[in-house]
């Protein structure tokens, strides 16, 4: 046993849980109200999946949004399928948990930013203005909003 706890894993472990849930209950039951959300995600992983042409256009990361027209929505212990529509042609995604570098809903004005801060890419959130995190996942919305960001750097040594 480590002779201390590691409180930022665990949130990071527990985060990347929400994720799933949330993601369950919308395969479950669809998006509610005007919830949707704006996923980014590292190409690059090694359990990524996604079409060549769009891994050529986006080379390290891609930002997907889900809302208002996903389908085959599969949720599963470490990661997550879904087809989505890239200018009419749809397309089917693996996006591991772990590749997930935000997630945010800003309906509710939700978000979660997970940065790499070893060589061992262990992944932590980082503490942000939500305006900052809003602004850098939700260039392509139609109305930007701001999130709310969790902190785990206050747990890290």
């Amino acid at each position: 046993m480590d002779r201390e706890i590691d409180y930022g894993k665990l949130m990071h472990n527990a985060m990347r849980g929400l994720i799933s849930e949330v993601l369950s209950q919308v395969r479950d039951h669809g998006l509610p109200g005007a919830h949707h959300f704006f996923i980014t995600f590292d190409t690059t992983h090694p359990d990524a999946s996604l079409a060549d042409w769009l891994k050529d256009r986006y080379p390290t990361e891609m930002t997907v949004v889900m809302q208002h027209w996903f389908d085959d929505l599969e949720v599963g212990a470490d990661g997550f399928g879904i087809t989505l529509n890239f200018g009419d042609a749809p397309e089917r995604l693996y996006i591991p948990f772990d590749a997930i570098k935000t997630f945010v809903d800003p309906s509710v004005e939700f978000g979660l930013r997970f940065e790499s801060h070893d060589e061992e890419d262990e992944a932590g959130i980082e503490t942000e203005e939500t305006a900052e995190l809003a602004e850098d996942v939700e260039e392509e919305a139609e109305e930007p909003r701001d999130a709310e960001i969790v902190s785990l750097d206050s747990f890290r040594k």
